[in-house]
């Protein structure tokens, strides 16, 4: 949530800035701002609204000429989304500028400690008050501006990535974290300040990301210096080499952000399981699993813990891992798992999955773990994320940047790279035969080519869409293996349609939600002919005796659905644990186009940001 972009250097940094801050879009947010010091004022503009919006008031209301800017995508925590509420935030002698992402959680108490000292406010934000109270330890404490920042930091209860500077040292800004990222690109006598590294991959591909409670001075012309908050000790930084190009964070000629990323899907799995899989050798190569087998063969049990649309992806997983290797899984949501005091031992396998690699609930549950003795492995999608910087191990997806809110690819890489490891497992367990994991392996890599085969069924997909679209609610039914799957499809609806849908187990439609169901009820069905097809036929016969609208979606060469179902979206044949690997694709679509047809706004979806790093 939130997004901060800075420069210091011998560019113009509006224009920087304000690119930067269009790349941060994804993060979700519902205000913008910017300050361009030209080493004499600062110039400080700000709206709620869109980065265009911002573009818009910036014309009309400032010169931007300038070498040193800050500027921020605010996601409204402390203070309705309005203008003043907006960062950057002045500090009372107007000396100071901050930009912040995160929460104070003790800015209540520092607030009236400040007023009672003089100070005014004219936010609601718990952000103005830190950077009062930078100015105030400043002051009183009569130290240069990095002091005073890691002086204050000391005080504060919360999360935290900042970027402040000070109109009276026109060469330098001070940046820090805690909870939330922050990168520093490192250019040719220029700096790039970002809550990620696409505002400034065409700039540059050396980085550094900083760690909890580590704070850097960034100044023109010299090296970064990066110390310890806690303690002022001074850190050696590591200089991370970017593995990312401009390419992949453009649309290149979808209308959509997410449309591409649906699309990227069957390169997205090929490259997920590329180099790991060997289907011809019967090999699965994964460091973080070879390194770390006797952990998992000696798991009385795996936890799984993740949000969203990646917690759907750990109901498969579950599946996938309880049939494959007969280890017992529990799958927990992040947000829940930290505080209902779970019982953890040394003994357990804790799975922490996310795209962004940033969930504060996920790495809270991940520290929680650690704590208890568990060993714990991490999926994520982000190399240098907080969540592959705090696990025993893990691997990476190999998705790619994922730039639209609603997770698509990142959902099937997971969902790839899970499989693997359970796989894996199971062979080294023996709890699959040595047949079964060759057929396996050599069902995952046709994969690719059957999701590509699936995405034909776009135009169909469409079609369908423009039927429904003025639908006030829909159901998502599935059994097994797809019932995660049900659960991922309604929740796209809600995310970019912002139509009420809600997934169940198809047996338990009897159990409730039947009663919901009329002539104006779209019901998708995900019917595959794996498992439980008599079941979910009866299921759909049931929906159908009560007038719903059945949208299936079942494997080629199906005649028992087609029969009954009103509109039917095939697949191709696959093995029942694989199924979710193209159920899903339908599902991503007709909710895109949905949205498309009532003009949501689908890479931002309203209140929804990309990457939650606050509780």
């Amino acid at each position: 949530m939130c997004g901060i972009v800075g420069y210091i250097g011998h560019r113009e940094a509006y224009p920087v800035v304000l690119k930067g801050l269009k790349r941060l879009e994804y993060r979700g947010y519902d205000s913008a701002g910017v300050a361009i010091y030209d080493g004499k004022n600062i110039k400080l503009s700000k709206t709620k609204g869109k980065v265009a919006d911002l573009e818009d008031r910036v014309k009309n209301e400032i010169s931007v000429d300038g070498s040193l800017a800050i500027g921020h995508t605010r996601w409204a925590t402390h203070g309705e989304p309005n203008d003043v509420n907006s960062h950057p935030h002045y500090s009372n002698s107007g000396e100071l500028v901050i930009i912040h992402n995160g929460i104070i959680e003790n800015y209540e108490p520092l607030k009236q400690e400040l007023i009672n000292r003089g100070y005014t406010f004219q936010s609601d934000t718990d952000t103005e008050v830190l950077v009062n109270l930078i100015e105030d330890v400043k002051k009183n404490e009569n130290v240069k501006l990095g002091k005073a920042v890691q002086i204050a930091l000391n005080q504060v209860v919360g999360a935290y990535a900042i970027a402040v500077f000070d109109k009276n040292k026109p060469d330098e800004i001070v940046v820090a974290r805690l909870g939330s990222p922050l990168v520093i690109g490192i250019g040719d006598e220029e700096f790039f300040i970002a809550s990620d590294a696409t505002p400034f991959i065409e700039y540059t591909n050396n980085a550094i990301y900083l760690e909890d409670e580590e704070m850097a001075i960034v100044r023109r012309g010299k090296k970064v210096k990066v110390r310890k908050i806690k303690d002022d000790s001074l850190v050696d930084p590591y200089v991370q080499e970017l593995q990312l190009n401009l390419e992949q964070i453009e649309k290149g000629g979808y209308d959509h952000f997410m449309l591409k990323e649906i699309y990227e899907q069957p390169r997205a799995i090929l490259d997920t399981f590329r180099g790991r899989m060997l289907s011809n050798e019967g090999i699965i190569r994964m460091a973080g699993v070879d390194d770390n087998i006797e952990k998992f063969l000696n798991a009385q049990r795996i936890l799984i813990v993740a949000c969203g649309t990646s917690w759907h992806a750990g109901l498969v997983a579950e599946y996938v891992f309880e049939n494959l290797t007969r280890t017992p899984v529990e799958v927990e949501y992040a947000s829940e798992f930290r505080y209902r005091n779970p019982i953890i031992t040394e003994k357990d396998v804790v799975i922490a999955i996310s795209q962004s690699g940033e969930t504060a609930d996920t790495l809270a549950a991940i520290k929680l773990a650690k704590s208890k003795g568990a060993f714990v492995f991490g999926v994520c999608n982000v190399v240098g994320s907080s969540i592959s910087r705090e696990t025993n191990a893990g691997a990476y997806t190999h998705a790619g940047p994922e730039i639209g809110v609603a997770s698509t690819k990142a959902f099937t890489t997971q969902i790839t790279v899970l499989t693997l490891i359970a796989l894996k497992l199971a062979q080294k367990k023996g709890t699959i035969s040595t047949s079964e994991f060759h057929g396996y392996l050599t069902e995952m890599s046709a994969i690719p080519a059957k999701v590509e085969k699936t995405l034909e069924s776009d135009e169909h997909v469409k079609t369908i869409s423009s039927i429904y679209k003025d639908a006030t609610n829909f159901l998502y039914l599935g059994r097994g293996y797809n019932f995660p799957v049900a659960l991922e499809g309604a929740l796209k609806l809600k995310e970019i349609s912002y139509i009420h849908a809600e997934g169940y187990p198809a047996a338990e439609m009897k159990h409730g939600p039947i009663a919901l169901i009329d002539e104006q009820m779209p019901v998708v069905v995900i019917a595959t002919r794996k498992g439980h097809y008599e079941k979910v036929v009866s299921n759909i016969q049931e929906i159908k005796s009560r007038k719903g609208k059945i949208i299936a979606v079942v494997m080629q060469g199906d005649t028992s659905i087609k029969k009954i179902a009103d509109y039917v979206i095939e697949i191709p044949e696959t093995l029942e644990l694989l199924t979710p690997l193209l159920t899903t694709i339908p599902l991503q679509l007709l909710s895109y186009y949905i949205a498309v047809m009532r003009n949501c706004n689908v890479d931002q979806p309203r209140n929804l940001a990309k990457s939650v790093t606050v509780e």
